[in-house]
């Protein structure tokens, strides 16, 4: 693999993806016509109905304002329909293009696996009621099984007619096999999530998950142990997984994603990582001239977020992947 030059949005254009977009103009512009056409039909259809709502003795002012609403945001959805398939069907041929360089897989759709359930179980993930998961990148990345793809959770909140949904975490989840053999289950976080009581003092001495207890794990690096807190179940392998020199990388990726939180697990051969950041990936859209802009913003997400997972996978075998220096990436 030639590592992150291969994402060079000259080279993924010229590679077939520039053509490739260039043949979705038909498709593209019959979405459009059939939106329009629905849109025309619904207005057609509303109008004189809503007219009827709203004059009739027969129905009160607040229904007249519901069935609008309904009217009005169900021609909206249908209307608008060929146009989200067909952002979906550029997103696909856009991210399977930049996986392809990396000689990976992309799917637009995710079935999560036991990385997502260790994910909830040691807190790298909040509590939620649901999920939607989506764009997965999968595959062998420098000689290590690799699988990357957004989650979005929902809790909801409130009662009766203040039940709302609000989003508690939408950011990647990666998990890949680490660079060398190891049996202890580790945690690394934001130093102070887990306080003592009343959130007062320094973090907390131990944590338990589901009746597994991890130990905080003093780091030699003061930067280190003022940044993120490591938790274990075996000190000396814990401070072996974990150099005090991964802190730049996370703080790395942190600053160009924006990220409001990150969290490892280092367990079982594998390490899993969750950051909470925004809606990645969005490289489909209509505009054919904003189609180089996009891919280049999907293709430089994504190489940081791999070059991330190969900087804190101590990799003895292989070698990490080279990308020049991040700059904030527009999300």
């Amino acid at each position: 693999m030639a590592g992150m030059a291969q994402t060079d949005i000259n080279a993924l254009m010229g590679g077939g993806l520039e053509d490739w977009l260039a043949g979705q103009a038909d498709m593209r512009e019959g979405a459009r016509k059939q939106a329009s056409s629905r849109w025309v039909w619904c207005a057609a259809i509303l109008m004189p109905v809503l007219a009827f709502v709203w004059f009739s003795p027969l129905v009160d002012t607040q229904s007249a304002m519901l069935l609008t609403l309904a009217g009005v945001g169900g021609a909206g959805w249908w209307g608008y329909r060929p146009i989200q398939a067909a952002k979906r069907a550029i997103k696909i041929g856009i991210n399977s293009a930049i996986a392809a360089s990396y000689g990976l897989s992309y799917a637009a759709e995710v079935e999560p696996g036991a990385e997502f359930e260790a994910a909830r179980t040691y807190g790298l993930l909040p509590s939620f009621d649901r999920k939607n998961l989506e764009d997965r990148w999968h595959g062998t990345l420098e000689g290590h099984g690799f699988d990357l793809y957004e989650a979005h959770l929902e809790e909801q909140r409130g009662s009766g007619k203040n039940r709302h949904w609000v989003t508690v975490f939408r950011g990647p989840v990666i998990r890949m096999g680490f660079g060398r053999r190891f049996h202890s289950t580790t945690l690394l976080e934001r130093a102070g999530k887990h306080r003592t009581w009343l959130g007062l003092g320094r973090a907390s001495e131990h944590v338990s998950f589901d009746g597994h207890r991890l130990d905080r794990v003093d780091q030699v690096h003061p930067a280190f142990g003022d940044v993120f807190a490591l938790y274990s179940d075996d000190q000396v392998e814990a401070r072996v997984l974990v150099h005090p020199s991964y802190v730049e990388h996370l703080l790395g990726l942190e600053s160009a994603f924006e990220a409001r939180e990150m969290r490892a697990l280092f367990s079982r051969g594998e390490v899993i990582i969750a950051i909470e950041t925004g809606d990645l990936f969005e490289s489909g859209g209509m505009d054919a001239a904003a189609d180089r802009e996009n891919a280049a913003r999907a293709a430089r997400q994504f190489g940081a977020l791999a070059a991330l997972a190969l900087a804190i996978n101590q990799n003895e075998r292989g070698r990490v992947l080279e990308v020049g220096p991040q700059s904030p990436v527009d999300l």
